[in-house]
């Protein structure tokens, strides 16, 4: 009997029609990286100078300026981790920014075990988070 009315609550509820003016929400799961580096994977061993190439999904590559939606421009953190959304990053020897929508790069880096970090930012270049990054280890002879 208790399986007869388990049954019929469960029947019933899967039946129901959502009240008018409810909304559904779908949820896509986020992907774990957007940007990408093209031509070098964790773990490979590089001489210096080398090349970089870098991607990005869901988003257009424009010059640094103006800020503009769903727009923004590479960035590579020398061993360093992403940067949190909106923080801004800044110019030195371990924040490199390509501001003119550079796609391609060649970086001398001294021998030894390096992290790098593309982080995709806006035309001011705030962080768009650890959503738009992406972190390889690399070894350089």
């Amino acid at each position: 009997m208790r399986l007869i009315i388990i049954l019929f609550c469960l029947f019933y509820a899967c039946s129901q029609k959502p009240n008018p003016g409810s909304e559904v929400q779908i949820i896509k799961p986020i992907a774990s990286s957007k940007v990408y580096f093209k031509n070098i994977n964790n773990g490979d061993t590089l001489i210096s100078p080398f090349v970089v190439d870098m991607g990005v999904n869901g988003m257009q590559i424009k010059p640094a300026g103006q800020v503009e939606a769903g727009t923004g421009h590479h960035h590579i953190l020398v061993d360093k981790n992403f940067m949190n959304y909106g923080e801004i990053i800044p110019m030195d020897a371990q924040h490199l920014h390509y501001g003119k929508g550079d796609t391609t790069v060649t970086l001398t880096l001294p021998s030894g075990p390096h992290t790098l970090t593309l982080q995709f930012a806006n035309g001011l270049h705030m962080s768009y988070g650890e959503q738009y990054s992406k972190s390889i280890s690399i070894y350089i002879k």
